[in-house]
Parts: structure tokens; sequence; C-alpha cells
């Protein structure tokens, strides 16, 4: 739209210069400014023979950490259609099932990064929602060649995935940094496959616009670094490199509208890489992510009504944030043992406020299985405070 007004406005100008002139002087000036006639050979050109020594640190960076890079398919089952049309609208098929009705289709595509090459294996880092639902994996070398990919480990509370490829064609691996030395206003490259493959191994530099900001998503609270390098889809995964090309974060989305709808740029998000390394090293060692869990159901304060906060909870007009619970704990579950009962309020985690039903799994996320916590909660109407021991895992219990 700006390119149309633009280039109308540079017509209405000559158009108005020549107005202000006149025909007479147009005439007067007619021959003396006519299109020469004869050869065209004096309108041919060349290129300079003068070579760009380009040297700036993200070229180098991105020499070096490209071959690191990979892109990600998430293949899924996808039932055949009767009337012989599905590959019309749908992505070619990419192999065949086990199922004679079914087929493997690129579902999404994303990116990720070697971090580990250990004999014939290398390991990637990626997203879990890059991965989820798959029915089998596939990744693509920056040198285009395809592997098998088998997932070692997901989780979903952080995005964070591990893949095991074979790594015979791996010949470069990429490096952790120190996620909390990085500064507001350092400059961050991210490299990955927009969009998907057709644009693999592009790259993107902005800054770090804030070290560490709490976005609410849909499993939670995630501390997060921003930045306003671009990250579109199919970067998730991909990695947040600094200058010294080591990588600080995973990126994992973006903003692209506020809650009103209104149109946001460059706001994009990375799990912090000391975070990711804590992760990775979990998922290599057990497949997954353990993390305590109380054992009971709750829900977010906000949807008691009012009145029934006061005649069903009895809870003082002061209280306005917190959990109800919502069943009745079993009796060798954390809260069991802890003596908690329904419609009790929890209010505070070791003296931290707890502010949403999000805020207790936060909270609870901090400890470890075998921890003992200081739970506050209200029961009609009364304050009291118990010793929890998170004996528990969120395998094993739903909360």
């Amino acid at each position: 739209m700006l390119t149309k007004v633009a280039v109308t406005a540079l017509v209405a100008g000559a158009v108005g210069g020549g107005a202000v002139y006149g025909g007479a002087n147009y005439i007067s000036n007619h021959n003396s400014s006519a299109v020469p006639t004869g050869s065209n050979s004096g309108g041919t050109a060349k290129t300079s023979t003068l070579n760009v020594k380009v040297n700036s640190q993200a070229s180098k960076v991105y020499k070096a950490v490209k071959p690191a890079v990979v892109s990600v398919i998430n293949l899924q089952k996808e039932s055949s259609s009767s009337d012989g049309l599905s590959g019309l609208f749908g992505n070619s098929s990419s192999s065949s099932s086990s199922s004679s009705d079914s087929t493997l289709q690129t579902s999404s595509e994303g990116s990720g990064v070697i971090y580990k090459k250990s004999g014939n294996a290398a390991y990637i880092v990626t997203n879990n929602h890059v991965v989820s639902g798959s029915n089998a994996l596939e990744v693509v070398l920056s040198n285009g060649k395809k592997l098998t990919a088998k997932l070692v480990g997901k989780d979903s509370v952080t995005d964070l995935a591990v893949l095991k490829i074979n790594g015979t064609d791996v010949k470069s691996v990429a490096s952790f940094g120190n996620s909390d030395n990085i500064e507001v206003g350092e400059t961050s490259l991210a490299i990955g496959s927009p969009l998907g493959t057709d644009y693999a191994s592009s790259l993107t530099e902005g800054i770090i616009s804030a070290k560490k900001r709490s976005v609410t998503t849909s499993n939670g609270t995630a501390t997060v670094i921003q930045t306003d390098t671009a990250i579109n889809p199919g970067n998730s995964g991909g990695p947040l490199l600094n200058l010294e090309g080591q990588v600080i974060g995973i990126n994992s989305m973006k903003l692209a509208t506020d809650s009103e709808g209104t149109s946001v740029e460059g706001m994009g998000f990375a799990i912090p890489s000391n975070e990711v390394v804590n992760i990775i090293n979990q998922l290599i060692k057990n497949g997954k992510i353990v993390r305590p869990a109380l054992g009971i159901k709750y829900v977010d304060l906000s949807e008691i009504s009012s009145a029934q906060q006061k005649s069903v909870l009895k809870l003082p007009s002061s209280v306005s944030n917190g959990a109800v619970v919502m069943t009745t704990p079993g009796s060798s579950t954390p809260a069991g043992k802890a003596g908690l009962k329904k419609y009790d309020v929890i209010t505070a985690i070791d003296g931290k406020k707890v502010t949403s039903t999000t805020s207790v799994r936060d909270l609870l996320y901090e400890h470890k299985v075998n921890d003992t916590i200081k739970l506050t909660y209200y029961r009609n109407g009364k304050e009291k405070t118990v010793s929890v021991k998170l004996t528990e895992t969120t395998s094993q219990l739903n909360n």
C-alpha cells in the first residue's frame, strides 16, 4: 500500500511540473530534448571487479553455527481420502505408515540445533510443540540431507524436547552460553527455518529487549528472554545466539497481537539457555521431567462468586486471591497427609503469595520431590500454615 502511494505521488508530481511550464515551453524545447536515435550499444553495463570483504561478527557466527542448525519435520498419520483429492489440498506424503489406509503427512515444520555428538549419535534440542503429536520425525541438515530422528524425551511445561539422530554426517555442534550474563541491548542472532525448509538456514539479527520476561502460556507462566530479532513460524526450536556464537536461548514463540487484537512487531521470546541445559540433561537421563505435586484439584478463587466466598468458604474480605481445593485429598497424597480438606483456600507457598492456580504450579515447580514446603491456607475464615512433604510426582498425580 505504501509503495502504491509513493508511486502515485511521484507521478502526480511529474504531471504537476509539466503543467507549470505550459504547452508553449514544451514545444519550444521539443527538438533539443528528443530521444536520440541510432545504436543502443552505449547502454551496456558490467559488474565491478571490486571484492567486498565481509568480515562482520554476525557473518562469522552464521558460518560457524549454521552447520549445527537443522529443520525438524513433524510427520503424522492422515487417512487417505476415498475421492483421491487429499493430495490436492494436503501436503505430499513423506513415507508410508504401517497401516494400509493411512499415510504419514508433513503436519508441521520447525527448527532445532545440534548441541552434542557422542559416538555415532548426535543430539538435537527443539521445542516440544514442534514434535507434539508426531507419528514420526525427520531432520534436515544444513547440507540438505534428510535423516530419521528419534524422540528421546519432551516436556510440555518448558516447551523443550530432545531428538537423537545418526551423527555420521554431523560435522559441527553448537555450544551453550550463560543466559544470566546477557545484557539488554546486546546484539542477538537467530538461525532457523521460518515458514519451513524452503527458507532453511535464514539469519535474522536484533537485540535483547529483556533478560527475564514473565509470559503466560497454556502451560503456565514462563520466564523467557525477550528479543526483537525476527522470529517467525518455523523458527521455533532454533537457537538464539550471542556474538560469540553461543546459544543463549531456544526460540519458542512470538507475540503477534495483544489482548485487544492490536498488531505487535518485534516481540519474540526464547527459553534461556541455563534452563535449557537443565531440562535437556534431565530428559537425557530420565526421558521426562519429574516434578512434585500436591495430589489435589483446585480452581482459581476468582471463579467463585462473592456470595459463595462468604457463605461457603467463609473468607474474610481481605482475601482476594488464592486456589480453592475442590476435591477431598486422598489419605496417601502429600495434601492428604498434611490434613488439607475440600474448600480450603491456599493463599501462599513458602511465604510467596498464590495469585492464581497457575502460580500454585509455578511455586511447586521451584521444588523437587521429597522437599518440604510451608503451605498457608484459609479454612472457615481462619488462616493456617502446615508443612507438606512433596513425596508424589506429576506423573502420579494430576496436580
